[in-house]
């Protein structure tokens, strides 16, 4: 996969509901959407990411899924929508701003409460893969399974047995560090970088 163009400027439709051009669609397969990191989501919400194929009839939008400052980023395969049809329990108008051009297809955001997104499905043709949350999943994931198969090996004091090659570890110590790094992979998937 290469990356034909990054589109970051957008056309307002109203103060929650933004539309992303993309010209000479025809060839495309996937969209990546993702936040800069410059301004995070206001607490509570987060946006809805919706696609239009041109079509001779108008727009019809497709849910492909959400962001949020939990989910900054997302990839969508979308070549399967080229020929199915949309599901009308998401449907959604973005005004006037939507074009009719025969190869511009378009991205449309909708800044909506975070509660509101959870009840909203993709479409079932949409595959979606996140770089990031798959990451965040692959990390917590590996974490409780560290924690949980070290704690296995926990005893009491009284259970101890002198040895003096080995050294312990209080489970204590090992439950704040997890605690702590799955906090801060929340706040900040990239924090281990620095």
């Amino acid at each position: 996969m290469f990356i034909l163009e990054v589109q970051t400027d957008f056309h307002p439709v109203n103060e929650t509901q933004f539309l992303f051009n993309i010209p000479e669609a025809d060839n495309i397969n996937h969209v990546v959407i993702f936040m800069t990191g410059q301004t995070p989501f206001p607490d509570g919400l987060g946006a809805a990411v919706y696609f239009s194929w041109p079509r001779p009839e108008g727009p019809v939008w497709t849910l492909l899924g959400h962001i949020s400052n939990q989910k900054p980023s997302a990839i969508y395969k979308i070549s399967s929508l080229k020929t199915a049809d949309s599901d009308d329990d998401n449907q959604i108008h973005f005004g006037d701003m939507s074009h009719q051009q025969s190869h511009l297809a378009q991205v449309g955001i909708s800044v909506e409460p975070l509660d509101q997104l959870a009840q909203q499905v993709p479409a079932s043709q949409v595959s979606v893969s996140g770089a990031v949350p798959t990451f965040m999943e692959f990390a917590t994931k590996m974490l409780e399974n560290f924690f949980n198969f070290s704690s296995s090996f926990a005893v009491t004091q009284s259970q101890m047995v002198p040895n003096p090659t080995e050294t312990f570890v209080p489970l204590s110590t090992l439950k704040n560090w997890f605690e702590n790094f799955q906090r801060r992979l929340q706040q900040n998937p990239y924090f281990w970088k620095s």
